[in-house]
This record gives structure tokens, C-alpha cells and sequence, in this order.
């Protein structure tokens, strides 16, 4: 998977805090999830997000939307507290993007029909709602795929529609939970492409959660690997699969991203 590494683009990343966890504590049926973590995103960062089953990654996506609130701690976006706010405002006031592991479209519509109803929730004027759905047709090239019904399309083809369902409000922040899970190695090539291009074209900061972690560490700048409700190692590709304690708990002595 080196090849993805030409397409990365560092000039124009900002060294700012768009998103912070702070203190976070989590529990869920008295199990705790998180315990005291904290955790920045840059501005414009492509940050990876890995750990064992059950380890905290899918909770810290619900906590930044506002789909859980945490037990103690305080979740921060754009220098405002916005721990106490419901999902709505916090998805259109600080412009966040989520792409589910599972869903997120309708099945039995068309791929366009599936741009078309998302627009008409998010862009009111009409004018502007076709510009949206054309610019993303030709950044996704779905040219050929207008009008198959979301059902019939790849695993690849629906990860990608996805995405640029996700896209249609301009989200600032773009999460995504698990996006190479069942995919073949092309596809999984595609979509590391898909992220990269929009971190860079969009401007936008991306959350990458998945298992597959060479395929994550392949495409982001700086990757957490959570372990017991903590970070343990947080740091470039190469400085996590270093790191001893991530290798103890998470990765194993033979792992490598060549």
C-alpha cells in the first residue's frame, strides 16, 4: 500500500484545535468505556483511531456528535462548550459528518434519488441544491451510476455514496466509522484516495476508525491507539507501530506498514 503515500499534501495543514475531549469519563452499565481521556484534533488532520474490540473508538464518535453524553468531562469544538447541546446543533452549527459503518443511505433509490433527498433536507434553494449534487457526481465520478438503486451497487460504489451523502451539508468535520471493512484491496485504495483528496480539496479534518489498520495507517497523519479507556500511544504511523506499549496491547512485536 506505499503507493498512497504520493498522494499526501502537508503545506497546508494549520496547527489549530477544532475539536477536544477533555477529561472525558464514560460508563455504560457500570462498565467504564473511557477513563479521564483527552484528546485534539487539528484543523485539516487526517487522525486515525485504533484498538481492540469494545476499547472506546465508536463511543468517542457518539460523544463529539452529542448521540451519548459523557459521565464527566467536556467535549469542545471550535473553542465552544458544546457538551450540553443536542445532535442537530451540533451537526449543522459546527458542521460534522458522520458516516456510519452500516446505513446511511436508502436501499430502494437511486443513487441520484439518494443525492436529490438529502439535499432537499440540507440546501433549501433549488440552484444551489443541483450545483451541490453535480459537483459531487463529478468528484465522485457517478456518472454511470445515476440511476441504479443503492441496493445494487458495490460495497465500494455504496461506501463512496456515502461519503458523498455525508459531503452535502460542508461539514468542517467528517467522521468515519470503519469505511474498509469488507472491502477488496482496490476499493479499499479507492477510498484512501476519496479521504485524502478531501482533506485536501475540502479543507476538511477526518476521524478514521477502523480495524484494518494497515489500510488506516496508509492514509492518515497521526494515528491513537486506545487500550483500557486511555490513549497509549498517539503519534505519526511510524511512531505508534514503534511505540513498546502499543506494540504490547495492540499491534504485536511482527506487525509493519511496508
Amino acid at each position: 500500500m506505499a503507493l498512497i503515500k504520493k498522494f499526501r499534501i502537508k503545506s497546508f495543514k494549520v496547527d489549530e484545535t477544532i475539536v477536544e475531549l477533555k477529561n472525558i469519563s464514560f460508563f455504560y452499565n457500570k462498565r467504564q468505556i473511557l477513563n479521564n481521556l483527552n484528546l485534539k484534533i487539528k484543523k485539516q488532520e487526517i487522525l486515525g483511531m485504533l484498538g481492540p474490540n469494545g476499547v472506546g473508538k465508536s463511543t468517542i464518535f457518539n460523544l463529539i456528535t452529542g448521540l451519548k453524553d459523557p459521565n464527566y468531562g467536556e467535549i469542545i469544538i471550535n473553542g465552544i462548550n458544546c457538551t450540553k447541546l443536542p445532535i442537530n446543533e451540533r451537526f449543522t452549527k459546527f458542521k460534522i459528518g458522520l458516516v456510519p459503518q452500516y446505513g446511511g443511505l436508502i436501499h430502494d433509490l437511486s443513487l441520484i434519488d439518494n443525492l436529490k433527498l438529502v439535499s432537499e433536507i440540507h440546501i433549501e434553494d433549488k440552484g444551489l441544491r443541483i450545483q451541490k449534487i453535480d459537483k459531487l457526481i463529478s468528484q465522485f465520478e457517478f456518472d454511470s451510476l445515476l440511476n441504479i438503486k443503492a441496493k445494487h451497487l458495490s460495497g465500494g460504489q455504496k461506501k463512496k455514496l456515502v461519503i458523498a451523502l455525508s459531503l452535502v451539508n460542508n461539514p468542517k468535520i467528517l467522521l468515519l466509522d470503519e469505511p474498509f471493512a469488507a472491502l477488496d484491496i482496490l476499493t479499499i485504495r479507492m477510498l484512501q484516495e476519496v479521504i485524502l483528496n478531501l482533506q485536501s480539496s475540502e479543507e476538511i479534518s477526518v476521524v478514521v476508525c477502523d480495524h484494518q489498520a494497515r489500510d488506516l495507517l496508509n492514509c492518515v497523519d497521526r494515528a491513537i491507539i486506545l487500550s483500557n479507556g486511555k490513549i497509549i500511544a498517539s503519534g505519526s504511523p511510524s511512531e505508534v507501530i514503534s511505540d513498546q506499549e502499543a506494540k504490547t496491547q495492540y499491534f504485536g512485536d511482527e506487525f509493519n506498514i511496508n
